[in-house]
């Protein structure tokens, strides 16, 4: 039998297909979580993070390795940037807590099969600066100090081709590129047929970001998730037909104020130069960039890399992946 500590995530929690002799419900400290089970059997410890106090600082979290057997502990962590920071995560390890996710289907699958270290070793940093910080945590969650470039896809207007866009860019940039795609809440990709395209939840994508350690651009279709602080560039896409602009202004009047200084990129469009002038007077807005309708079959569409090259992606500029045959008879 397990027990359940809860506090956010209750209602989640609740859902969970398990036996549960016992929960309680609220923010604790670690010494009351203890005074509560002394003497009390149970197979696992579910925990939802912030039902402890003052959670975001490690050392608190320390108290539970201190008070429980950390074999018996499952984490369910939030999205909090320190939470998933890769001092936190090390700091987890460290301490022998394995059992850590952001998922909560994957709760009861950790009941069944803990995590072992060689399972999170890739989170355990044994060379921290003084403040016992990772240095890559910069990097990870999209400030790019070493290197690594997160590029969030969003849809503005309904269906606006994000999934699509993604996918055809992330064959465009693999020319020059270690690249990684993920989608989040949504599994379009697997119609794509191509298994080194990923798919998450709002609540793991920080980790399968940290997952992809050697990846030099993560393009994310971000779908309606709001985990845009792990991105360091989002893209609005709008597909600027007349029935999908009105659609979106009698839905949001201030859509387009709310996108002011945001980068507008107009996909499967047919506007021409000074139909986009028309549109950034009307709107108020600036367009970043202008997409065209492509075909998604074609290995090669020269103005996806003239975009990439405007997003910064100049050793596109270098390759020769605009020297792709017409046809593709002889590959």
């Amino acid at each position: 039998m397990n027990v359940i500590v809860s506090n956010k995530y209750q209602n989640m929690l609740a859902t969970l297909d398990i036996d549960v002799i016992k929960s309680v419900n609220g923010e604790f400290e670690v010494e009351e979580l203890a005074n509560i089970f002394t003497n009390f059997y149970f197979n696992k410890m579910i925990i939802d993070i912030t039902a402890i106090k003052g959670y975001q600082n490690i050392k608190n979290i320390q108290k539970l390795s201190v008070n429980f057997d950390p074999n018996k502990l499952i984490l369910l962590l939030d999205d909090s940037a320190m939470v998933n920071s890769g001092s936190y995560l090390s700091g987890l390890v460290s301490m022998g807590i394995y059992n850590f996710t952001r998922n909560i289907n994957a709760v009861k699958f950790l009941i069944d099969n803990p995590n072992s270290y060689k399972d999170v070793a890739q989170y355990h940093n044994l060379n921290g600066n003084e403040n016992n910080e990772v240095l890559e945590y910069d990097t990870f969650t999209g400030t790019g100090s070493g290197g690594l470039r997160i590029v969030g896809f969003k849809n503005v207007t309904a269906h606006a081709g994000a999934t699509t866009l993604v996918y055809m860019l992330k064959r465009h940039l693999e020319v020059a590129y270690n690249v990684v795609a993920i989608e989040v809440d949504n599994e379009d990709f697997r119609y794509f047929n191509d298994k080194s395209l990923k798919s998450t939840t709002s609540l793991d994508l920080a980790f399968n970001i940290a997952n992809n350690p050697d990846a030099e651009v993560i393009l994310v279709d971000l779908n309606n998730s709001n985990q845009t602080n792990l991105c360091n560039d989002i893209i609005y896409l709008i597909e600027p037909g007349l029935i999908k602009l009105n659609k979106l202004i009698r839905k949001d009047r201030e859509a387009f104020e709310k996108l002011k200084d945001k980068k507008i990129v107009l996909n499967k469009s047919v506007l021409t130069a000074k139909d986009i002038n028309d549109f950034e007077r009307e709107s108020n807005s600036k367009v970043f960039f202008n997409i065209p309708y492509l075909d998604d079959k074609k290995e090669h569409e020269q103005v996806l890399d003239d975009f990439l090259v405007a997003l910064g992606f100049s050793r596109l500029n270098s390759s020769n992946s605009g020297k792709a045959k017409l046809f593709n008879i002889f590959k």
